[in-house]
């Protein structure tokens, strides 16, 4: 059962399959992860549904080592993310983290959102400056990006979660998803979201999303940009990123 309260526009986005059918009707040996094939996939994911928050988190960082791995968008990347929105409204995602009382479904969208950054506008451009091409209609990016629709439909729902932790992440996610063009309708409201993480998150990472979406979308956001020293010493495929812990 799921605490969430969806108060999100009517959805005019496709379903995301559910997670039982993704991890049954995918050919997992047949995609691409960092280190090989995908055929320990389906065995990792279901780990994310033991009731143990030990379990969990320590799936999802061998999770992102496979389909992560250096902020790399691999073959077996999009049905493992579908995956795992999917199961956001499992029994298993509230599982709460020990000592600091976040339900997992927090890291479980945090590991969804690093992974949408990944594959957002500004990394890919800075991508295109060393690969032209990065983005050609038919590569492993370009057709990932092509389900933000989708997955949007999926994380929408926890923008009013009842955990604060939850919410945030939520819209962290749902910021980077909402620069596919045929969620434009959803951008005044996520607007919204994204100012409520500029006044009172105090997680740097987080307000310079929630910033830079709102200079995008030409809200006028308030004050300096967080973080914007970072621009001038990004690498790509950089591991600089912690995407379980803060503040999950």
């Amino acid at each position: 059962m799921s605490d969430s309260r969806s108060h999100a526009s009517a959805p005019c986005e496709p379903d995301l399959p559910p997670y039982q059918v993704v991890l049954a009707e995918t050919d997992w040996r047949a995609l691409q992860t960092a280190f090989g094939s995908g055929e320990d996939l389906p065995k990792i994911l279901t780990h994310l549904l033991e009731p143990d928050p030990k379990v969990q988190v320590t799936t999802l960082w061998e999770l992102g080592e496979l389909v992560g791995h250096q902020n790399t968008i691999y073959e077996a990347t999009a049905p493992a993310v579908m995956y795992v929105a999917g199961i956001l409204t499992h029994p298993a995602a509230m599982t709460r983290r020990p000592y600091r009382d976040i339900p997992i479904r927090a890291a479980l969208l945090g590991w969804l959102a690093s992974t949408f950054e990944d594959a957002s506008d500004e990394i890919v451009a800075r991508n295109e400056e060393y690969w032209p091409g990065f983005l050609a209609p038919g590569t492993t990016v370009a057709a990932f990006r092509e389900l933000r629709p989708m997955l949007y439909r999926a994380v929408a729902p926890f923008l009013h979660d009842s955990h604060e932790n939850v919410r945030e992440v939520a819209a962290i996610a749902a910021l980077h998803l909402a620069e596919h063009p045929a969620l434009t309708g959803h951008r005044a409201h996520l607007a919204g979201h994204a100012r409520r993480i500029l006044d009172t998150s105090s997680y740097e990472p987080n307000r310079r999303v929630a910033w830079r979406a709102l200079e995008a979308w030409g809200h006028n956001p308030p004050g300096p940009e967080p973080l914007s020293e970072e621009a001038e010493d990004w690498e790509p495929h950089s591991d600089g990123r912690g995407d379980l812990e803060p503040p999950f």
